[in-house]
C-alpha cells in the first residue's frame, strides 16, 4: 500500500511542477517590443508583440505626461495572428479602440487627455517617454517605453541679440548648410520647435520672432517686412549658411507670410507655406482693423474675409505669388475652422497657373485635417476649446485627430523631399 501511495503521488507532484513551469515559459515569452526605442518626433517606430496565442485577445495601452505635466492615454484592442503575433504597422484595432486604422503610431497620435479642462498637447522641451503596456484578461503581461526627441544635444544654438529677436538652430556637422527662415503665425512668439526639426535633418534653421517677444510689438499691426529682409541679409553674412541656398518656412499667419516674402526677395530659393492665406490679413488679434504689414512706412492693402465658406478675392490684397523667384510648396487642411486655407492655396494655384510660373509649384490638400495640417511632429492631435494666445478667444482648428495625424505623416516626408530637392547644392551658388 506504501509503495502504490507514492507511485501515485509522484506523478501528480511532476504534473503540477512542469504546469507551472511551463506557465511561467509561457508568460515570459509574451513580448512587447518598441523598435526602434528612441526616434526624433518626427519619426515613426513600430510596436511588435509575439509569443500570445493564435487569435488571443489583447489590449494595449499607452500613456506620457505632455510638456504642461498633463498626463494624455490611449488603447487599442487586437486580435493575434496565426502564429500569435501582433504588427501595428500592419493590423487593424479591434471596435471600441481609441483609433481604428492601420497605424503604427497611432497609440500616440490617438491619445486623449485624461482631464477634462486640458484643451490641448504641450510638446516637452526635452522629449518624450511613452509608455506602453499589454493586457490580457485584465492583468498587465509586458511593457515598453518609446522616447520621443526633439532637440538633439547635438543641434547647436545662437541667440541673436540687437535688432533681429531669434534664434539660429545649427546640425553638429560641417557646413556651409542650406539656411530656412521660420517664421511662426498669429500666436507670436519664437517658433522654435519647427527650426529645431529642420535643424534635425540638416539645416541651418532661423527661428525669427516679430512680434509678442520680448521687446517686439506687442500685436501683429504695421509689422515692417524691411525687418525680415534684415534677416535674410543676417543669415547670407553668416559663415554656417550658404547664402545661395535659402528657404522661408511659415505656417497660418506665418504662412501667409512666407509667401508674401517669397514674392519681394529673389533671395529666397523655396518658399513652404502650412496652411497659409492668398492673401494679406488684417492686424491680429484685436477687435479695431489694422494693416498687418507694412512697407516702406507705407500700410499694404489688406482683405476683410467674411466666412470660411469663400476665399477672400480683394485684389488689391492678393499676395502676388507669381513673382517668387523660386519655387512653392503649399499645405492645407480642408476642414480648416480657422481660415479656409484649402480655397486659399487653391486660389494661388490658379495664380501660379495663369501665370505660366517658371518654377516648381505643389500643394497638399488633407480631407479631414485642420488648421494644424501636416504639421511635422507625431504627437497627439486631439485638441478642444484652444485659447488664442494673443486675443484669448476660443478657437476651433478643425479636422479629426485622424485626418489631422495622417496629413502629418504624409507631408513630413514631402516637406523634407521639397526642401532637399529645391535647395540642392549648385556650383553657381552667390551671395
Amino acid at each position: 500500500m506504501r509503495l502504490f501511495a507514492v507511485r501515485v503521488a509522484r506523478p501528480s507532484m511532476l504534473s503540477a511542477a512542469l504546469f507551472v513551469l511551463l506557465s511561467a515559459h509561457a508568460l515570459s515569452a509574451q513580448v512587447l517590443q518598441v523598435t526602434p526605442a528612441q526616434v526624433m518626433v518626427d519619426q515613426p517606430a513600430t510596436i511588435t508583440i509575439t509569443g500570445l496565442q493564435p487569435r488571443q485577445r489583447v489590449t494595449l495601452e499607452a500613456d506620457l505626461v505632455d510638456g504642461a505635466s498633463q498626463t494624455w492615454a490611449s488603447q487599442a484592442d487586437f486580435i493575434a495572428d496565426d502564429s500569435g503575433g501582433i504588427d501595428t504597422s500592419k493590423q487593424t484595432p479591434e471596435k471600441g479602440s481609441s483609433y481604428r486604422v492601420v497605424s503604427t503610431m497611432g497609440l500616440v497620435w490617438s491619445m486623449k487627455p485624461t482631464r477634462r479642462d486640458v484643451h490641448s498637447y504641450k510638446m516637452p522641451h526635452d522629449g518624450e517617454d511613452i509608455h506602453f503596456k499589454l493586457v490580457a484578461d485584465g492583468k498587465q503581461i509586458a511593457e515598453a517605453h518609446l522616447q520621443q526627441i526633439l532637440l538633439s544635444s547635438q543641434i547647436q544654438q545662437i541667440h541673436l541679440v540687437g535688432a533681429l529677436h531669434g534664434t539660429l538652430f545649427l546640425p553638429d556637422t560641417p557646413g556651409p548648410h542650406p539656411g530656412v527662415l521660420v517664421v511662426g503665425g498669429s500666436e507670436g512668439g519664437l517658433p522654435a520647435p519647427k527650426a529645431i526639426w529642420l535643424a534635425s535633418h540638416g539645416y541651418a534653421a532661423l527661428a525669427l520672432a516679430y512680434f509678442r517677444f520680448q521687446d517686439l510689438p506687442k500685436k501683429l499691426e504695421g509689422i515692417p517686412l524691411e525687418y525680415f529682409g534684415e534677416a535674410i541679409a543676417w543669415m547670407k553674412q553668416r559663415p554656417e549658411i550658404d547664402p545661395g541656398r535659402l528657404a522661408v518656412l511659415g505656417t497660418s499667419r506665418g504662412g501667409e507670410l512666407a509667401l508674401q516674402l517669397g514674392s519681394m526677395y529673389p533671395a529666397i530659393h523655396a518658399v513652404v507655406a502650412y496652411v497659409p492665406a492668398n492673401v494679406r490679413y488684417p492686424s491680429c488679434c484685436t477687435r479695431d482693423f489694422a494693416a498687418a504689414w507694412t512697407w516702406k512706412g507705407t500700410p499694404l492693402a489688406y482683405a476683410r474675409p467674411a466666412s470660411n465658406a469663400s476665399a477672400p478675392a480683394d485684389m488689391d490684397a492678393t499676395i502676388a505669388v507669381e513673382q517668387t523667384h523660386s519655387p512653392i510648396l503649399m499645405i492645407a487642411g480642408e476642414d480648416d475652422d480657422v481660415w479656409p486655407s484649402s480655397l486659399m492655396t487653391n486660389a494661388a494655384m490658379h495664380r501660379l497657373q495663369a501665370a505660366h510660373f517658371r518654377y516648381d509649384y505643389a500643394r497638399l490638400d488633407y480631407p479631414h485635417a485642420g488648421h494644424r495640417a501636416g504639421n511635422p511632429f507625431i504627437v497627439p492631435t486631439w485638441s478642444s476649446g484652444v485659447r488664442q494666445p494673443a486675443s484669448g478667444d476660443e478657437e476651433d482648428y478643425g479636422g479629426t485627430p485622424e485626418g489631422n495625424a495622417l496629413s502629418s505623416i504624409d507631408a513630413i516626408p514631402r516637406v523634407l523631399d521639397f526642401l532637399a530637392q529645391s535647395l540642392a547644392a549648385t556650383p553657381a551658388a552667390q551671395p
